[in-house]
């Protein structure tokens, strides 16, 4: 099977990506706000673009079950960009303007650009396996997280969120995702898998150094 294999191969990156400084810091609740105000505006940005690989994975599928499961994931991430986002927005005083007027990052932009451009070029196999590392590294950091912090922690909401039971069943309809692959096509799944994680190391990463661009 893709998926756990994809897993075993990127444990050493996935356990890099939960002892980054902003997770560590984010679960003792000690990461300063305007890191996570940085982290929590490009997180919109990225959701958005996230929403539309979504939809073209539904746009990709032949199968009826897929097609609604992938569309209605593109939903949900919207819905989050709405929600969740929306209230850690009126916390940092940020209008919807604002926001809007923010440029995406260099890690952001090259993350949404991997991801449409697997959607437009790639076999659905392909595609899917790099959305699945947003889905699987998420909830295995927020569980991770969830079961070290206090109830005081000021990101609880965003805690909550990626270690409940709805996103968690969410992320194991992905993984359960069966696509026929061939040889080939099975290393270039390895390989979007791969450089997916790498790109969830360095969104925490950029974050936490609140970088922008440098020119």
């Amino acid at each position: 099977m893709f998926s756990p294999d994809a897993w075993r191969r990127n444990t050493p990156l996935y356990e890099a990506t939960r002892t980054l400084p902003f997770n560590r810091e984010l679960a003792d609740g000690t990461l300063p706000m305007p890191a996570f105000r940085h982290y929590i505006v490009q997180d919109a940005h990225y959701l958005v673009g996230f929403a539309q690989a979504l939809a073209l994975a539904a746009a990709k599928s032949d199968r009826p079950d897929h097609v609604v499961q992938f569309a209605t994931a593109a939903v949900v991430a919207i819905e989050v960009e709405r929600t969740l986002h929306t209230d850690y927005f009126t916390r940092f005083g940020l209008s919807a303007a604002e926001v809007a007027a923010t440029a995406p990052t260099p890690v952001t932009h090259h993350y949404v650009c991997f991801l449409l451009a697997s959607g437009f070029r790639e076999p659905l196999a392909v595609h899917l396996a790099a959305l699945l590392p947003c889905f699987w590294i998420y909830r295995e950091i927020g569980r991770d997280i969830h079961g070290r912090a206090g109830s005081d922690n000021p990101y609880r909401a965003w805690i909550d969120t990626y270690a409940g039971e709805d996103f968690s069943r969410a992320v194991d309809a992905m993984i359960a995702v069966r696509s026929e692959a061939g040889a080939k096509e099975r290393d270039a799944m390895h390989a979007a898998f791969a450089r997916a994680a790498q790109l969830e190391w360095m969104f925490w990463d950029s974050a936490y150094r609140e970088a922008t661009w440098p020119v």
